[in-house]
């Protein structure tokens, strides 16, 4: 009897995973799936302790359900990627596996690290697969067979390419001949620092990360583009955090979208969100291409000569959300509570440490991957390099976000920030935005800081800086 060996990294899911259908295909093959812990790797990579805990229950629902399908996981606990390498050839080994299956990841260790493997397995078959994606990297490129380095003609070349051929999702594979395993009476523990989450949030049975997809492109996928931007509305889907680790696939999200808003690929009702996912994929493809962006360099070059004032006060100030402007505060206060932050104050948060204190936007990437439930390398490091304006098709440095007005526009009312700064709660209406000439009108005594910098004269040393850096 053939056996057939899937490893398991991200992408903790039965329902379209490409390598897990591949392996089950032949219906005589016996089939093993194997699953490695790497925490000196994820300490490394800035792991957070609430993702850490959201692996750790979806790999226990996933042997769950694979026990069910007649297959086996075993779960190995090693240092790194270069332990795991000897791990997966043990297995190999010891089962007499005859082929090996996985889904591709794009990150320079990791595709450092399947390399080593299949160099190491020179009588298993190694088929790698496309699996995180919708469109494979390579399959966009400009006439010059280049990748696109500015989004809007990527996302033109992209949509003109799906349309060509939508890839199926493949269904969760059918039960072994074998018949179902009992599950392992004792559950997975992962030797990470873990920290709890929202399990209604951020859902972790594959069918209640399903049902939530479904409901939002069945209601909140057509009003996106009108809600997105407002924190204090429930606008966004919170899907990222599957997205994230693999509990769900961007195949699922479009075959889902296309079936509840059809006129998506048209421009149409879902058509911004869909905006979204195709963001996804350039940032993925972009870390193929450009592995300097996976060794915290920035894509435009001459942005590696900002002279950061990288002040330890201000920066502990931005982590703790005591910078003295309620928008920016409120959404790093949603990060350190939840391990996640809005996307709007993503954008916003990320243009105050860099554009207004003055800070390395790296220092900004890693505590928010430190934080993060649905930390994703590619999509972090895009959303910083695009606030920092150091990446491809990144906002221009001289746009810099006033964080005050910012606040004004997408919580005009202040009900984001009186859920997140309960010191500003009995400030009134729009006052809350700069509630100082109120309390002192009011003669009330704020427990809360004012603000760490003046922003006109932030904005001024900003420019100056890049505007230095740019002049070489």
């Amino acid at each position: 009897m053939t056996t057939h060996l899937v490893w398991f990294r991200r992408d903790l899911r039965l329902h379209d995973n490409l390598a897990l259908a591949a392996a089950c295909r032949d219906r005589s093959a016996r089939v093993l799936a194997l699953y490695i812990a790497t925490p000196a790797q994820w300490k490394a990579h800035d792991m957070s302790p609430r993702q850490a805990a959201f692996v750790g229950k979806q790999l226990n629902a996933l042997q769950t359900a694979l026990a069910e399908k007649g297959i086996p996981l075993l779960v190995y606990d090693v240092g790194d990627f270069t332990a795991s390498v000897e791990i997966v050839k043990n297995v190999c080994a010891q089962h007499d596996v005859s082929r090996l299956f996985y889904n591709y990841q794009y990150e320079i260790n990791e595709r450092q690290r399947d390399a080593q493997v299949e160099k190491s397995l020179s009588q298993v078959v190694c088929e790698g697969f496309d699996d995180s994606v919708i469109l494979a990297p390579g399959a966009v490129m400009t006439g010059n067979h280049e990748m696109y380095k500015v989004f809007t003609p990527f996302k033109n070349a992209w949509l003109k390419r799906l349309k060509d051929s939508i890839p199926e999702c493949v269904a969760a594979p059918k039960a072994r001949e074998s018949g179902a395993i009992p599950p392992p009476s004792t559950p997975i523990t992962l030797n990470y620092p873990q920290q709890d989450f929202d399990v209604a949030l951020f859902p972790v049975e594959e069918k209640s990360v399903i049902a939530q997809l479904r409901q939002f492109c069945q209601q909140g996928a057509a009003e996106y583009e009108q809600q997105r931007d407002f924190p204090a509305n429930e606008g966004t889907s919170r899907l990222s955090a599957s997205l994230a680790t693999g509990g769900l696939s961007p195949r699922q999200c479009l075959h889902r979208l296309l079936v509840e808003q059809p006129q998506a690929l048209e421009g149409g009702a879902g058509s911004v969100w869909l905006n979204e996912l195709i963001w996804r994929e350039f940032y993925r493809h972009l870390l193929t291409y450009y592995p300097a962006l996976c060794r915290h360099q920035p894509f435009i070059r001459w942005t590696d000569r900002v002279q950061w004032q990288n002040s330890v006060t201000h920066l502990q100030a931005w982590q703790t959300g005591n910078t003295g402007y309620p928008i920016v505060d409120a959404a790093m206060r949603q990060l350190n509570g939840t391990g996640w932050m809005h996307n709007r104050l993503r954008m916003i948060a990320a243009s105050f440490l860099v554009k207004d204190l003055l800070i390395d936007w790296r220092k900004g990437e890693q505590y928010f991957m430190s934080q993060l439930i649905d930390g994703d390398l590619a999509a972090n490091n895009g959303g910083w390099q695009w606030a920092a304006s150091t990446g491809t098709d990144a906002a221009p440095y001289f746009r810099i976000f006033n964080p005050t007005t910012q606040g004004e526009k997408f919580d005009r009312d202040g009900d984001f920030i009186r859920q997140w700064v309960p010191e500003l709660r009995d400030v009134p209406g729009k006052a809350i935005h700069e509630p100082w000439p109120w309390a002192e009108k009011m003669q009330v005594t704020l427990n809360y800081p004012r603000p760490i910098v003046d922003h006109k004269q932030a904005r001024l040393a900003t420019l100056a800086a890049y505007e230095a850096a740019h002049k070489g």
